[in-house]
């Protein structure tokens, strides 16, 4: 069985981006553009993911990438569609359309790896079981909105993570947004969220917000702007910070990591689709 550096778990997605009222259908997911830009970074990966049988295609262009796929048959493909306005692609409406379903461990090979990422698109992909069965085979970075952000009708809404308390014991790295981390903790201000949740488990808090990405590792606060000269590829942001200071975490200190976030997640945004440039 080959090692990884990274094994990327969550559903792929096939998304809707509405721009102005002009449809177009994307690939997307943590997954997705979280495990293009790892590989481009030099890091190896694989993909365990979930999907319809009628969107397998959509994988080969993590293939072609170099990234190695294991991906089980779904009822449904996961998916949102995100609306936006030219004049503003900071600010987004996002509707549920699709869910690839739950996981079991039964269906996650056991590869070896030095980091597992959770990458699930909202809640109930991944339960606390699970979460606690896969921090025994490898240090995991989670991205908490697979956790609180749940379909409800036709939304998708915060609602507590009644087990966080003790999921967050089996996370290293945790990645939260300024909204996910307030609604969280109660608190504004960015240090302190971050230093509550850091209380509760992980070992390093990545937190995103439109200006940039804010790290918490060690007891020290590192920052890195986004310094994007367009918002064209807005959709992905938060998975490529993610994956892109998890990548460099593996061989860089924690400040490193983070300027290398805040360099390709800056990048990144003026082209849609995944980061696709070169170190």
């Amino acid at each position: 069985m080959p090692e990884f550096d990274i094994v990327m778990i969550g559903n792929f997605a096939k998304d809707k981006l509405i721009v102005d009222g002009v449809e177009e259908i994307a690939s997307g997911g943590g997954v997705y553009y979280g495990s293009i830009v790892v590989k481009r970074l030099g890091a190896s990966v694989a993909v365990v993911t979930r999907l319809h049988p009628d969107d397998f295609p959509r994988l080969e262009e993590l293939r072609s990438e170099g990234v190695e796929v294991f991906a089980s048959q779904a009822e449904g493909t996961s998916g949102i569609a995100n609306y936006y306005s030219s004049s503003n692609m900071e600010t987004r409406i996002c509707k549920p359309i699709g869910f690839g379903g739950k996981y079991n461990l039964a269906e996650i090979p056991d590869l070896k790896t030095k980091v597992i990422m959770l990458s699930p698109i909202f809640a109930g992909e991944v339960d606390l079981p699970l979460l606690q069965a896969l921090s025994i085979r490898a240090p995991v970075g989670m991205d908490i909105q697979g956790f609180v952000r749940v379909p409800v009708e036709n939304d998708l809404i915060f609602q507590p993570w009644v087990e966080m308390v003790e999921g967050l014991k089996c996370i290293t790295y945790l990645k939260v947004d300024k909204a996910e981390a307030e609604f969280l903790t109660g608190l504004s201000d960015l240090h302190e969220a971050a230093l509550k949740l850091h209380s509760l488990g992980p070992k390093e808090i990545i937190l995103t917000q439109t200006s940039g990405v804010t790290v918490l590792a060690d007891g020290k606060f590192h920052t890195a702007p986004f310094t994007p000269r367009s918002l064209a590829g807005r959709t992905g942001r938060g998975d490529t910070c993610f994956s892109t200071y998890i990548a460099k975490r593996l061989t860089e200190n924690a400040e490193t990591a983070c300027r290398w976030a805040g360099v390709v997640t800056s990048l990144k945004q003026e082209v849609p689709g995944p980061w696709k440039g070169t170190i």
